[in-house]
């Protein structure tokens, strides 16, 4: 997972040219820790901090009716706002493309990035919409009937990624 992360914080800044005008916003829950993760080790390679926050996107959902309700987690925007820097939203599982694309309806309503790329841990296929991955850490073909999941460290105590279900 280390090493995932700390290439994409490379692809990222080498995509972006540098740190400049960058924003790192993670997608509630495991997107928040990575995306300090990230951010961490481009402060690194920078020499300087880079922003990041949190975006929740509870409220965007398209499939908020069908599932059973949970907690709004905090939209925690950087100071210096998103309005014409570049945003990177970060999210430990990229399956379906729903959370994301509730995570670009919410962003209308903080402000208007100059662009929007994506990075995710784990991109597990499957797409019900036209979306795309700019920085991935790892490629998991599954099964539909499968779960991948994610545990960080700071959420789950443990770091580690694991493929569960399917035909026996």
């Amino acid at each position: 997972m280390s090493r995932a992360l700390t290439r994409i914080a490379h692809e990222i800044l080498e995509r972006n040219k540098g740190a400049a005008d960058l924003v790192l916003l993670g997608i509630p829950t495991g997107g928040v820790p990575l995306a300090r993760r990230v951010a961490e080790r481009i402060a690194i390679v920078e020499e300087r901090p880079v922003a990041v926050g949190s975006l929740d996107v509870t409220m965007y959902r398209d499939d908020l009716r069908m599932r059973p309700p949970r907690a709004l987690l905090p939209t925690e925007i950087p100071a210096g706002g998103i309005d014409d820097k570049v945003v990177v939203l970060v999210d430990d599982v990229l399956f379906s493309g729903r959370t994301i694309r509730a995570a670009l309806d919410a962003m209308n309503d903080v402000g208007r990035p100059r662009a929007v790329r994506l990075a995710v841990l784990v991109d597990r296929g499957h797409r019900d919409l036209p979306i795309r991955a700019d920085f991935v850490g790892k490629n998991l073909p599954t099964a539909l009937d499968e779960t991948v999941r994610v545990r960080l460290g700071e959420i789950d105590g443990a770091d580690d990624v694991t493929i569960s279900g399917g035909a026996a």
